[in-house]
């Protein structure tokens, strides 16, 4: 998830591409650039390590002459850690050729070892830089010359490069690439990420989403899948990737900058909410089959033999991570792994005991938490080896761990954490899938079922979603209310502590998330008439026994909201249900979190708290 931006047309290139991106930093932010065609066909790049507004006052110190075409990008580092060389754009060996990129190119290290071999040569550690090179290969096949060439044959030539480019890509992508040579024309494609084209007078634009050229025009065209787009000053044609011209109505947008910003949403916490079937999906993409084979190998140094070498697993985190860690410490279990999991800021003691056998898995969103960075920093030095699942490229995390396992969920913006928490899950359960198979705990079969559930819940997640309005009717019924009690068991108990932290966290009310079986030994005690009770109660192994516990609430006056499926609703008696799509018992987690979270959310806007901003909270803990 980054910001893209493209422009063609009569006004100020470089003030519009800055602008845009400033309107996108929402996107990305860890650095920036921009490319501008100048009227010569002269290239000016300009990109920083940085915010928006450290790019704005170097280009104000050396201000490009002329030019009507170009693209900048604002970025979140999924491939190479934070650095002006590895700011997009990105050039080819020439220097001709400029593009951006927002996704995963899944199969760049293959293509980049291709275009290695034949003398191209590269500046940057990411992904997008070998889409550049590429397109340089392309032009020299299609035997494109340094002598003059009419301009309509510049363009055809580009054209046809750049569909024989996307054709090689595997992955997810959004594309937008200007020619020196071809200053009239800028190119876009979209493949599983977002790509919007803005129609001006006299001008056009290309961009991940309307905010970034709402202050233009309000008219724009949206790519689907599989579709690029010629964008010249006066014109735009869309084709297929095969090259056939397609037709696509524009539509105007009723939204305001700030609304655009959220795509529609009131708040980033429910539009993050919303992109959680993108995470897991980004996350899991290209990572996933065979379980137990090399694919970790080649990204994060994990072999089949290493994963095959560890004594046992150690999770270490703070908050929301701390849960994610839970699910794995029952996940790995289940697998016959031996495991544990440790608040980080508690983690002194235990950390003494960890030996070379030990991996020690650190969650962070941020890879900046301070707690989880010194924790990270005692097992390292009681010898243990430590793999860092976190969001943020470059981050302290990573530095300090062997092994780096990168969620792709893009930017999280609200304080409350959601994407970022479904990501640091499906890492969870890519890695225990692998590290079982590894063993042999899996069998074939067996690992290849898993697999393909896994794959199914991105879409299950969307079904769950489609909810909502559902969910918002139930906690609207209960935004009075000051207290709420949330219970599961086995491997949705680490669930029922994370729907009570979201619900304190942004509603501002007492919440308790406890084991089920423990209900008896203190918590039932607080129970009264009409208190909401959350029970996560899928189909599987404890659903009989939690099914009793939901009873000895009710019997105590609770009102219980339970979170079932259409098997486990036969099981379960309560007041109000939320019904989930059906997967196997290990991956529900990845699925009944959805509901308490917008549960959280429809309560404290019930209560017109500060969503994205809850009191004495900070995005990231960087202070112990």
């Amino acid at each position: 998830m980054c910001g893209i931006i493209g422009y063609i047309g009569g006004n100020t290139t470089t003030a519009i591409l800055l602008d845009g991106l400033k309107r996108l930093e929402y996107r990305g932010y860890d650095s920036c650039g921009i490319a501008v065609v100048g009227d010569s066909g002269a290239l000016y790049l300009k990109r920083v390590s940085g915010r928006v507004d450290v790019l704005d006052k170097l280009v104000a110190g050396d201000p490009v002459r002329g030019g009507q075409a170009g693209v900048g990008h604002t970025r979140w580092a999924t491939h190479g850690a934070p650095s002006e060389d590895n700011a997009h754009p990105h050039t080819d060996c020439s220097a001709q050729v400029v593009v951006v990129h927002n996704g995963i190119i899944e199969n760049y290290l293959d293509l980049k070892e291709q275009l290695l071999a034949s003398g191209h040569h590269f500046k940057s550690e990411t992904d997008t830089e070998v889409i550049a090179h590429i397109m340089e290969a392309k032009l020299k096949d299609l035997h494109v010359s340094e002598t003059a060439m009419p301009a309509d044959q510049l363009e055809s030539v580009f054209f046809k490069a750049f569909r024989k480019t996307v054709a090689d890509l595997k992955g997810s992508f959004a594309l937008a690439m200007v020619w020196s040579r071809c200053p009239g024309l800028v190119l876009a494609a979209r493949m599983h990420s977002p790509l919007v084209i803005g129609l001006g007078q006299g001008e056009n634009f290309v961009a991940s989403d309307v905010s970034a050229f709402l202050s233009h025009t309000k008219r724009v065209v949206f790519l689907n899948d599989r579709e690029l787009a010629t964008v010249r000053k006066g014109q735009v044609d869309v084709y297929t990737f095969q090259g056939r011209k397609i037709v696509k109505d524009a539509v105007t947008i009723q939204w305001n900058a700030t609304m655009a910003e959220k795509g529609g949403y009131a708040h980033f916490m429910l539009k993050e909410i919303h992109e959680q079937s993108e995470a897991v999906e980004n996350t899991l993409r290209g990572r996933l089959l065979p379980l137990g084979g090399t694919i970790l190998k080649v990204e994060m140094g994990l072999s089949p033999r290493t994963l095959k070498s560890f004594s046992s697993v150690q999770f270490i985190a703070c908050g929301t991570a701390f849960h994610a860690g839970l699910v794995g410490r029952i996940l790995f279990e289940t697998f016959g792994i031996e495991a544990a999991a440790d608040v980080a800021s508690e983690f002194t003691d235990r950390a003494r005991l960890l030996n070379k056998g030990v991996l020690a898995v650190a969650i962070s969103q941020s890879g900046e938490t301070a707690d989880t960075l010194f924790a990270v920093r005692e097992a390292r030095a009681a010898g243990a080896q430590v793999l860092a699942i976190t969001n943020t490229v470059g981050s302290t995390l990573t530095r300090e761990s062997d092994y780096v396992f990168y969620t792709h969920c893009g930017p999280e913006i609200g304080v409350a954490s959601t994407k970022a928490f479904l990501g640091q899950l499906a890492a969870v359960y890519l890695l225990a899938g692998h590290c079982a198979a590894a063993r042999g705990r899996l069998t074939v079969a067996e690992a290849r079922r898993y697999a393909e559930d896994l794959l199914k819940i991105p879409r299950l997640i969307d079904e769950t979603l489609a909810q909502e309005s559902e969910i918002a009717k139930i906690a609207h019924g209960f935004a009075s209310s000051e207290h709420f009690l949330f219970i599961s068991r086995h491997i949705n108990y680490p669930i029922a502590l994370e729907g009570a932290l979201k619900i304190k966290e942004i509603s501002y009310v007492h919440a308790e998330g406890y084991a089920a079986g423990e209900m008896k030994h203190g918590p039932i005690a607080i129970i009264y008439k009409g208190m909401p009770l959350l029970a996560v109660a899928p189909s599987g192994r404890t659903l009989d026994l939690m099914a009793g516990n939901v009873e000895e609430a009710k019997a105590r006056g609770a009102e219980v909201v339970a979170i079932v499926d259409e098997e486990s609703r036969k099981t379960v008696r309560a007041s109000h249900y939320l019904v989930l799509p059906r997967t196997s018992e290990l991956l529900t987690p990845l699925l009944t979190v959805i509901p308490l979270q917008l549960f959280a959310y429809y309560v404290a806007l019930a209560k017109k708290c500060d969503i994205d901003k809850p009191r004495n909270l900070a995005k990231s803990v960087t202070v112990r």
